[in-house]
């Protein structure tokens, strides 16, 4: 197949690519700074010479949209806004006036559109959409009102020969460098991997592995269409969540953090709270009643697994450096 990936130089385009280039698929990544063979440059806002990469594709999966990993100010959540409508909008222009439409388009989408609920999980058919909850920040708030924004972009276009699945995806789990696994485990192995303002909000996340079976499962597909959350079927309050990542290092203790301290510490690592405190407790109702098979169902296993990954790449890198 040909499956063209704008915005696919992330983490999670480069999770995809990998998998799928080793599948024998041709992939094409738009991207704002092309280095790469197989790479088409795009701005993300207005059509161009790269929708020609669009037109006669099989699968398009649209990635595109400034990371969340930054300080929450009025400046970086308008551009997170801006960039996933953007991009959006312009990916189902650019599938509309193909002549050959892809038969699937499958757009990223975020956990976070539901509520911060500790209390009771989250599906598509009876999960709670975030905004109005009382006792949380009121950005927030405007997290949600970003997420629904970026499908309802999706919803509008006009792509009738085209399936659209609107991918409500929980922390991606891989242990390349600079992606949130690393971030915890460096947490963890620094002895900082404890319980956060008590510890209580769920964690949800996904294996890598699991991401790209769940991806190849909805392009095959032909009877799924709208919002799928991918995420495993068991999230963790981030106590226990960490208390498996120091487990699966080794490492005995985790100092607790309170709220002040994880907005230090989120400041200092340029990123935000609410990827710390907000509750995702979200679980994947579609994919599950569907016929998906996890492969990686709970955390400790997955950890352990990416724990080993992690370490066999640090010895590489340090074999390397000799």
């Amino acid at each position: 197949m040909k499956i063209v990936i704008p915005g696919g130089t992330g983490q999670v385009g480069a999770v995809l690519k990998r998998a799928l280039d080793g599948a024998g698929h041709e992939v094409v990544i738009l991207t704002r700074r092309p280095r790469r063979e197989g790479e088409v440059p795009w701005d993300g806002q207005t059509l161009g010479s790269w929708a020609a990469a669009v037109d006669g594709s099989d699968v398009v999966i649209n990635l595109a949209g400034r990371t969340v990993s930054c300080r929450y100010t009025a400046a970086n959540l308008q551009e997170m806004m801006d960039s996933r409508v953007d991009s959006t909008r312009v990916v189902g222009a650019a599938i509309a006036g193909a002549a050959r439409p892809p038969r699937v388009w499958l757009q990223m989408s975020t956990a976070t559109v539901y509520a911060h609920s500790i209390d009771s999980p989250n599906d598509e058919a009876t999960g709670v959409i975030g905004g109005a909850e009382p006792g949380v920040p009121d950005y927030w708030a405007y997290s949600v009102e970003i997420a629904k924004a970026w499908e309802q972009a999706q919803q509008r276009a006009e792509t009738p020969a085209t399936r659209k699945v609107a991918l409500r995806s929980a922390m991606v789990m891989s242990p390349d460098p600079g992606g949130v696994f690393a971030v915890l485990l460096g947490l963890a192995r620094l002895g900082l991997g404890g319980p956060v303002a008590g510890g209580a909000q769920y964690v949800s996340w996904i294996h890598e592995h699991d991401f790209v079976r769940a991806v190849e499962f909805l392009i095959d597909r032909e009877d799924i269409a709208g919002p799928v959350n991918l995420a495993a079927p068991h999230p963790l309050p981030q106590r226990a969540f960490m208390r498996v990542l120091r487990s699966a290092w080794g490492v005995p203790v985790g100092l607790p953090a309170t709220k002040w301290m994880a907005e230090v510490g989120a400041f200092v690592l340029r990123s935000d709270t609410e990827l710390l405190l907000k509750s995702r407790r979200v679980v994947p109702g579609r994919l599950t009643r569907a016929g998906f098979d996890f492969q990686y169902a709970q955390w400790p296993q997955a950890a352990d697994e990416l724990v080993r990954r992690a370490r066999n790449r640090a010895r590489g890198g340090s074999a390397a450096r000799r």
